[in-house]
C-alpha cells in the first residue's frame, strides 16, 4: 500500500511538470521572439474612431482597453506594425502603429535635465531655446520685480508649450483653443500633467521683449505673469504666421 502511494506521488508530479512544460511551450510559441525597437517620439495622437488595445501585439491577443479619437497616449516602443502603450487607466498594451500619429515637440532645444530630489520634472534653461530662454527671462524678471519668486521650467509643460505654439503656426489659427487639442486645461490633461491651477499666455509678434510688453500691458496676460500661486511653466516660440513669431506660455501651480 506504502508502494502504491509512493508511486501515485511520483506520478502526480510527473504529469504536473509535463503540464507544465506544455504550458511554457505554448506561451513562448504563441508570444515568440519579439523584436522590439525605440521610437523617437513619446507621446502619440489616436487617429481611429476607436482603438482597441490589445494584451499583445495582434489581432488575435485579447482587448483590455479602449481609447477614442484625438485621444493622446503614451508610447514606449514599438514591435512591427504595433507600438506598445499606456493609456488612461493605468492600462499597458498595443495598438496598431496605423492608427497613431507621432506628436514631436519642437527640436530646437536640447538641454539636459536636471533634478534636485524634490522636483524631477525641473530642467534647467538650457533646454529653452534662444527665443525662449529671452522670454523666460523677461517674465522672471517682471515677477521679482514685484517681489514674486522666479518661476521654473517643467520639461513636461516645455513640451506641451512648444507642441501649442506649432499648431498654432501649422493650422493657422490664434486662439486658447486648439482644434486638434482643445482648451490648454484639455490638454494639460490629455499629457498627464499635474497640477493644482494652471493658465496660458499666447501672443504673437516679431520681437520677443515686444511680445511681453504686450502681456503685461494687458490685465488678463499680466495676471497670470504675476499669479502668485504659479511656481513653473514652460515657454514656446515659433517663427511662422503673419506675426513672425507664435508665442505660448503656459503656468502651472503645484
Amino acid at each position: 500500500m506504502k508502494l502504491w502511494k509512493a508511486n501515485r506521488k511520483i506520478a502526480l508530479k510527473l504529469s504536473m511538470i509535463i503540464v507544465f512544460l506544455i504550458t511554457v511551450f505554448t506561451v513562448s510559441k504563441s508570444f515568440g521572439m519579439q523584436n522590439y525597437y525605440n521610437v523617437d517620439f513619446t507621446t502619440g495622437l489616436v487617429t481611429a474612431s476607436q482603438l482597441n488595445v490589445r494584451s499583445g501585439p495582434g489581432t488575435n491577443y485579447k482587448i483590455i482597453a479602449t481609447v477614442e479619437k484625438n485621444e493622446y497616449i503614451r508610447v514606449f516602443a514599438g514591435v512591427g506594425s504595433w507600438y506598445i502603450v499606456q493609456v488612461e487607466g493605468d492600462y499597458v498594451g498595443a495598438v496598431s502603429k496605423k492608427y497613431i500619429k507621432p506628436i514631436y515637440p519642437s527640436t530646437a532645444g536640447s538641454g539636459t535635465s536636471t533634478s534636485d530630489g524634490n522636483n524631477a520634472n525641473q530642467v534647467n534653461t538650457s533646454s529653452l531655446n534662444t527665443d525662449e530662454k529671452e522670454v523666460f527671462d523677461l517674465i522672471n524678471a517682471q515677477r521679482t520685480k514685484n517681489g514674486l519668486s522666479a518661476l521654473k521650467v517643467d520639461e513636461e509643460v516645455q513640451r506641451v508649450a512648444r507642441i501649442k505654439a506649432q499648431d498654432m503656426v501649422d493650422n493657422n489659427y490664434f486662439s486658447h483653443t486648439s482644434p486638434i487639442y482643445g482648451s490648454p486645461f484639455n490638454m494639460l490633461k490629455s499629457f498627464k500633467i499635474s497640477y493644482n491651477t494652471a493658465g496660458e499666455n499666447i501672443a504673437g509678434n516679431s520681437s520677443n521683449s515686444a511680445a511681453v510688453t504686450a502681456w503685461m500691458n494687458s490685465s488678463g496676460h499680466k495676471a497670470n505673469i504675476l499669479n502668485s500661486s504659479f511656481n513653473y511653466t514652460g515657454v514656446g516660440v515659433v517663427t511662422g504666421s503673419k506675426y513672425g513669431k507664435i508665442y505660448v506660455q503656459i503656468f502651472i501651480g503645484k
